[in-house]
């Protein structure tokens, strides 16, 4: 059983972590949160928000979108379904396995490359639209160089909106029911949370960073904050996912969802 353990890791080690973890993870993790997130759905979060309703990325009919750390690319095969010129990426080779039989199983082909959040394989000012669902953002030791990579492939004026875990979530145990209502780790620490086998080597990694340390990312790559979008919990919503649930949900915010776009002019 892997051990978690709170270390600073270099980006060659997150990666490492990343592409061991979704390679050896990614059947079960569909079999998991398949049925929740679909084969051809865009859904944001565990609190449920989908981009059919919510609309945050807009009108998508003939846009150029990249969605970061796709997965099962699931997001991806509904922007196609909406008229959208896709493309994706994402570290794991598995997790791509698993997308090109949901394109089958579903009859929607997703481009689809293995690559890294920090060195994009795309030309820069390609893109209309840049998503990711959880995907690569909190996986990356060094965001700004991730955040810089996608200000660099968008076009002027071009938009970003990405969900990753809520900064707060981070000073609480990993536990959704109302005994985690309790602080037990500091806000303002950045050490990343890590897994490691019995050999000592990293096979997981996620990496916190504060309101303001996204906010100082997102700005310094050149791109300008529209909105933070903090899910309340929803009526009626049971489902539990790792620390995410409605007995905490009902009180703390679980994710963050950023909106941005890059400067100038469209």
């Amino acid at each position: 059983m892997n051990k978690p353990v709170r270390v600073e890791l270099t980006e060659a080690e997150t990666s490492h972590a990343s592409r061991t973890y979704w390679d050896s993870a990614a059947d079960e993790y569909l079999v998991e949160h398949g049925e929740f997130l679909g084969d051809d759905r865009f859904i944001w979060c565990p609190e449920g928000v989908d981009e059919e309703a919510a609309q945050l990325l807009g009108p998508v009919r003939g846009k150029r979108v990249l969605e970061v750390g796709c997965g099962a690319a699931q997001c991806s095969r509904w922007l196609v379904g909406q008229g959208a010129n896709v493309v994706a990426f994402d570290i794991s080779i598995e997790q791509l396995r698993i997308a090109q039989q949901l394109d089958v199983r579903t009859g929607t082909a997703v481009r689809t490359v293995a690559a890294d959040a920090t060195a994009l394989p795309y030309c820069s000012a390609t893109f209309d639209i840049v998503c990711s669902a959880f995907g690569a953002l909190p996986f990356v030791a060094d965001a700004g160089t991730a955040l810089r990579e996608i200000a660099r492939v968008l076009k002027p004026g071009g938009l970003l909106v990405f969900s990753v875990t809520h900064p707060f979530r981070w000073t609480m145990p990993d536990d959704p029911t109302a005994a985690g209502l309790r602080i037990t780790h500091s806000y303002f620490d950045r050490t990343p949370y890590v897994e490691v086998d019995d050999a000592g080597t990293a096979v997981y990694a996620e990496h916190h960073r504060t309101t303001g340390d996204w906010i100082r990312e997102l700005t310094s790559a050149g791109l300008v904050v529209d909105d933070l979008l903090e899910p309340e919990w929803p009526a009626g919503h049971d489902m539990v996912w790792g620390g995410w649930g409605p007995e905490r949900g009902r009180f703390v915010p679980g994710t963050a969802i950023w909106t941005a776009h890059k400067g100038g002019d469209a």
